[in-house]
């Protein structure tokens, strides 16, 4: 019998959950069919995703939002019973380097959405502007309106797979200590050293080595590349030998990867 390949190990969803949030990305809002919509369909409530002017998720999963005074979902919030209606926020999580597939992650977070006024609307202002100093966050009171969407679910999807995720477990969990400088490392191997990625081939499979392959992740477990094949596109992970949390522990475990290919692990799809 066949001894079945160890998938390598990463971050748990709710890791993974956090790390997209905490890296902001491009967020789109979508609120359920109801009364407050005119009892549209799903189709039609998907047609009316909303960029937010600013978002932002907390530790506890919920997520202050501004929108402009006269938006009609602002409108519908204040019309809808209790003065709350149900809506989905979605995160995208983009590839730091030109991808002809970029998205990399999602993350959706469903619950109720209700507008703040007052006290309570300074106060969400406040909690964000100390983790995410924003100038357009200058505008709550001025023209734009404050929002606060308590979650009920969330799911996570990307290259390790979809799952649901508890709002208590996305708040024990913590993002990854590579989330917020990530990006730009990345872009940096991919513009300056491919000489480097290069290196990193020598960690792939045999049949995906005629690809164009790029970076595209890193977390505390490992790497992860992108594949762009004739025949589609491949996302592979090269785990480190131990888990990392610190640059000097990263630099660490590169020189490894470069110098003995075949001490890491791969996963690919």
């Amino acid at each position: 019998m066949t001894q079945a390949t160890r998938r390598p190990q990463a971050p748990n969803s709710a890791e993974r959950a956090r790390t997209i949030a905490a890296r902001g990305g491009k967020a789109a809002l979508v609120p359920s069919p109801g009364p407050e919509l005119g009892h549209c369909s799903s189709a039609e409530a998907e047609a009316e995703r909303v960029s937010p002017l600013l978002h932002h998720v907390h530790t506890d999963g919920s997520a202050t939002l501004l929108l402009d005074d006269d938006h009609p979902l602002v409108s519908a919030t204040w019309q809808a019973p209790r003065g709350e209606l149900t809506a989905m926020l979605e995160l995208t999580d983009a590839a730091p380097v030109p991808l002809r597939e970029p998205v990399r992650g999602l993350l959706w977070i469903t619950g109720w959405l209700r507008a703040l006024t007052g006290e309570e609307a300074r106060a969400a202002v406040l909690e964000v502007v100390e983790r995410r100093p924003d100038p357009r966050l200058l505008d709550a009171g001025h023209g734009a309106t404050v929002l606060r969407l308590t979650p009920a679910s969330m799911v996570v999807a990307d290259a390790e797979g979809t799952s649901s995720i508890r709002p208590s477990e996305f708040s024990e969990a913590e993002p990854d200590p590579f989330a917020h400088y990530e990006d730009g490392w990345l872009r940096h191997l991919e513009l300056s050293h491919r000489d480097v990625v290069e290196l990193l081939c020598r960690h792939l499979p045999d049949h995906l080595r005629g690809g164009h392959v790029r970076p595209l992740g890193l977390d505390r477990f490992g790497l992860r590349l992108r594949v762009e094949a004739v025949e589609g596109d491949h996302d592979v992970r090269i785990a480190f030998a131990h888990p990392v949390t610190t640059p000097k522990e990263l630099a660490a475990e590169l020189r490894r990867l470069l110098g003995c290919p075949f001490m890491a692990q791969v996963h690919y799809g």
